[in-house]
């Protein structure tokens, strides 16, 4: 499989190679001449960490839709919601609505409030009242027989939710008034003279979803850099040869998946839809499969993108009893189809195998839009799962005391971020 559709047919003058089409793979063919002129007892991974940080972060093309979605501070979670479902976004800076108007980007914003957040505060607080209207389930949030929380809003029934949303308590509480251990991701800017380096580590081993880019002159934020741009960019940077000296090993040889079969974070169709969103949010993870009560193979997959449907479309349950994974897929799917949404859920599972290379597995999920990708093996039971994290994390390495002071003021701090 070959990205061709990034190059035009004219040769590049003196290298034989076709002249870039896009902004990523104009900066692909940067990356290329920095290529060429690294030393050659470097290994193909000191190379590349050599080539990108040499390459500031305000060299990365900006998104032709690029634009910043802010929620102020005395926002409603309904509002918040509502703003991050019609943008389709999992986040979105928060501004201080106290600040003035000359303020520093640095008093200007809060910081980021995630979508996921959200809701599992809003469900947080429902199991308590769901524990409370079922004195059986109280028992078992003891430890006795009973239901656990989870379970205990499940079995509410899907106008629960319904219920939630139309409830003075989502339309009144604000933004800023859920600042516990359910909001914020870190927000950590960049400044335009930082360089690729950092940023494609920040995005792998440092777990951030996406980075502003941060005008310290104008005050204001010039782009925001996500994972699924950088996995864009690799994917038009196809047949360059600094490109193909890496995406053309298999995933196995990579060391991809990473996580064994037996440790695979997943659910079972049977099981609430609830303790699928609790353990993405508990493991810090962007989505998870739904398997098959008695096998290995998935029926699907829900990802923290999906956890939208739980409030902006909470009336598509209410014919259920009880909402399991197994019914949620079913509601969405119905749902996208009746208001005829192209979404990824409605195209089925999207696999790969260990033999493949790691560029199949780029243009696959560039192509499809996704953000993680399941290995299998010939029967189609589950090995594995390979997200744009773990691809951006084989492109790079992080040398040794690299980030010195960098995280000093970020609250809270990255994952990994003690070790440095």
């Amino acid at each position: 499989m070959d990205r061709q559709d990034s190059w035009t047919d004219s040769p590049r003058s003196g290298r034989g190679i076709s002249t870039p089409r896009s902004p990523e793979a104009k900066l692909g063919l940067r990356v290329e001449d920095l290529w060429d002129i690294q030393q050659p007892q470097l290994s193909p991974s000191e190379k590349l960490n050599s080539c990108f940080e040499s390459i500031p972060v305000s060299s990365f093309p900006i998104n032709p839709s690029f634009q910043v979605i802010e929620i102020n501070s005395d926002s409603s979670l309904a509002d918040a919601v509502q703003i991050l479902s019609r943008h389709k976004l999992l986040s979105a800076i928060v501004r201080n609505v106290e600040a003035p108007e000359d303020a520093s980007w640095i008093d200007r914003y809060n910081g980021i409030v995630e979508l996921q957040g959200i809701v599992v505060w809003l469900l947080h607080q429902s199991e308590v009242t769901a524990l409370k209207m079922r004195p059986t389930a109280m028992a078992g949030a003891n430890g006795e027989n009973g239901s656990s929380a989870p379970e205990a809003v499940a079995s509410m029934g899907g106008s629960f939710f319904e219920t939630l949303t139309s409830s003075d308590f989502y339309k009144t509480t604000k933004v800023q008034d859920i600042s516990g251990s359910f909001r914020w991701a870190p927000f950590l800017a960049l400044q335009k003279s930082d360089t690729f380096l950092t940023m494609l580590l920040l995005l792998s081993k440092y777990k951030m979803k996406s980075l502003p880019v941060v005008d310290l002159g104008e005050g204001n934020i010039d782009n925001i850099i996500t994972q699924s741009s950088v996995v864009h960019m690799l994917a038009e940077c196809v047949g360059l040869h600094w490109f193909e000296s890496w995406g053309t090993k298999k995933l196995k040889d990579l060391g991809l998946p990473i996580m064994k079969p037996h440790k695979l974070i997943k659910v079972y169709e049977d099981e609430p839809v609830l303790k699928a969103f609790k353990l993405m949010r508990e493991k810090r993870i962007g989505g998870l499969p739904v398997v098959e009560c008695n096998g290995q193979k998935a029926i699907g997959n829900i990802s923290v993108r999906d956890v939208q449907f739980l409030l902006a479309a909470p009336e598509i349950y209410k014919d259920y009893r009880s909402i399991t994974t197994k019914s949620f897929l079913t509601a969405v799917r119905n749902h996208l189809k009746e208001q005829q949404e192209a979404s990824p859920m409605l195209r089925g599972m999207i696999t790969c195998r260990k033999d493949d290379t790691i560029k199949d597995v780029i243009l696959k999920l560039d192509s499809e839009k996704i953000h993680r990708i399941y290995v299998v093996d010939a029967d189609e039971n589950l090995e594995g799962v390979i997200s744009l994290r773990d691809i951006i994390s084989k492109l790079v390495h992080e040398p040794r005391n690299y980030f010195g002071d960098f995280f000093d003021g970020v609250v809270p701090l990255p994952r990994n971020s003690s070790s440095v």
